[in-house]
């Protein structure tokens, strides 16, 4: 990723000084209880959902000649891993595949992380977009190869974000980050979304809770679906547009906006949101870099014309200094900032508070901050943990294990066959071992997983892994010998996560792989969802 999007990130907020009106709740959104569900069980509503997706699949298998009745029907869930763009570019193709063999109606539930999660939510914008995927596909990518959000728009989305209760750096990210890659301000949300889509697998977007993960205490693995969202094994969820709102003791205290689906894609996304990433990279920032960003908002703030307005004051001389003061600062001055009134900022007091909202987030590295809907809740079968603070932060569940796995483990879920699609960094078997890991650890069943170490730098196109009382794991690696050759390495390492947007080329590129590891596995695929559904 090029260092320009992070100067963006921290110049932005510290440049918007007159407040804008937070965003109003529209008459026309549905109105939800807001109360929270303790339980296990699924949501009713995904229940019909899942009853009526089940007849779909079982027109699919009968078309392969695969038979099982109504109440046999196979539960199989398809999983994106992260990894930026490439994950985004590569579950479009495949899901594209998968669809030209016909056997993407097979599949009854779709999870994400990270840049998958960027796909699904390109995907999930139409109405029924299995139907019509080449369209849509076309669509997307003629998205991503066009000039972007123009600075003026992302200004005024970033304002928007910026009078929330729970302002974070997420909300820079989606702004600044996201945008630059998915090349759209995306303002629906899930619950926009959950009657369109009757003919489309599932979905189910997945996070972790920051403060479980460092900890090692409660759940932290957290999923978000057009109806609910909240920790997967513990059995804790609120109404997805109620998520975000204020709660106390299990009941609603404070409105707030439903989250869009730009924001919701940074919070799958953010992967500088654990550790000293955030830190690292704004000291990675130098001072002409820093300039020339400011001299490129000038520009589109005064039309063309660099010269100071009184009308336009989002960058003013003073903020320069600031900037430059922010990016030669240690943490320790930051977190004083934070106590303290910044100086040098035209509109006064008032401004200088409102600036005192970013150096907070930088300097305490406050990412996915929302209202816990659990605050002050007295159940013995939630951990303690989860009760006790007003907010909770989500982040990238790639910072912990690469891929949804624990959004489809949930035993109410009854997945009998996971496709594993991943499009990570580094050794292709991380995920899935970390996975494996886990699931022994919390006796959750899962197939032993055993692969000769040497196959990490080489691995293959497929894989298929089997247990008892166990769903069965496909694992395909984007990049492997069958499509790669012998230096499937080399791939990984030109398409990076951490390169800048994809151009047309590179997008084709890797497309045409991801494709590959599917259209070259049809026949090993049908025998798989053959097997599971004669074991039903």
């Amino acid at each position: 990723m090029h260092p320009q999007i992070y100067i963006n990130v921290f110049m932005f907020a510290r440049i918007i000084h007159d407040p804008a009106s937070p965003p109003e709740m529209s008459a026309s959104e549905p109105q939800e209880s807001g109360e929270v569900r303790i339980g296990h069980s699924l949501n009713t509503n995904e229940e019909e959902f899942v009853a009526r997706r089940r007849n779909t699949v079982l027109q699919c298998l009968q078309k392969f000649n695969i038979r099982c009745s109504q109440d046999k029907v196979p539960n199989i869930a398809l999983l994106g891993s992260g990894g930026g763009q490439r994950a985004m570019v590569a579950l479009l193709e495949s899901l594209v595949q998968l669809d030209k063999a016909g056997l993407l109606d097979c599949i009854l539930y779709l999870s994400g992380v990270s840049g998958s999660t960027w796909c699904m939510a390109s995907l999930y914008q139409e109405p029924d977009w299995s139907t019509k995927l080449e369209t849509v596909k076309d669509k997307i990518i003629e998205r991503l190869s066009g000039p972007g959000v123009s600075w003026t728009d992302k200004l005024t989305k970033l304002k928007n974000y910026y009078m929330k209760d729970s302002f974070s750096l997420t909300d820079l990210w989606a702004v600044l980050f996201v945008t630059s890659y998915v090349k759209e301000i995306d303002e629906q949300t899930l619950t926009d979304q959950r009657d369109q889509h009757t003919k489309d697998p599932y979905p189910i977007y997945a996070v972790i809770d920051k403060q479980c993960k460092r900890r090692e205490e409660g759940d932290p693995w957290f999923e978000i679906t057009p109806h609910e969202a909240g920790y997967s094994l513990t059995g804790a969820f609120v109404e997805t547009s109620s998520f975000g709102s204020q709660f106390d003791n299990g009941s609603k205290k404070k409105l707030q906006p439903e989250m869009d689906m730009l924001y919701l894609q940074a919070v799958c996304s953010s992967a500088l949101a654990d550790g000293e990433a955030t830190w690292k990279w704004i000291k990675a920032i130098s001072i002409p870099e820093i300039k020339s960003a400011l001299d490129k908002m000038k520009q589109d703030d005064t039309g063309g014309n660099t010269s100071r307005t009184t009308q336009q004051p989002f960058v003013e001389d003073e903020c320069y200094q600031e900037l430059m003061n922010l990016v030669d600062a240690d943490p320790s001055t930051l977190v004083e900032a934070t106590r303290s009134a910044l100086p040098n900022l035209s509109g006064g007091q008032k401004t200088a508070d409102k600036g005192k909202k970013t150096v907070r987030c930088v300097a305490q590295r406050i990412w996915g901050r929302n209202y816990n809907f659990l605050h002050n809740m007295t159940d013995e079968s939630v951990p303690a943990a989860l009760l006790q603070k007003e907010t909770r932060d989500f982040i990238d569940a790639g910072l912990l294990i690469n891929s949804p796995y624990f959004s489809v483990l949930r035993k109410e879920r009854n997945i009998d066959l996971i496709i594993a699609l991943d499009f990570s960094d580094g050794d292709p078997f991380t995920t899935l071992r970390e996975a494996a890991k886990t699931c022994k650890k919390l006796n959750i069943p899962f197939p032993e997983v055993d692969v000769p170490s040497k196959e990490g730098k080489k691995p293959k196109d497929f894989y298929v892994f089997k247990g008892q009382n166990a769903p069965t794991v496909i694992h395909i690696p984007l990049f492997n010998v069958v499509n790669c050759g012998e230096k499937p390495g080399d791939w990984r390492k030109k398409y990076g996560i951490l390169k800048g947007p994809y151009d047309a080329e590179m997008i084709t590129e890797v497309m045409e792989v991801a494709g590959k590891n599917i259209s070259n596995n049809i026949e090993k695929l049908l025998e798989q969802i053959r097997a599971v559904a004669e074991a039903k």
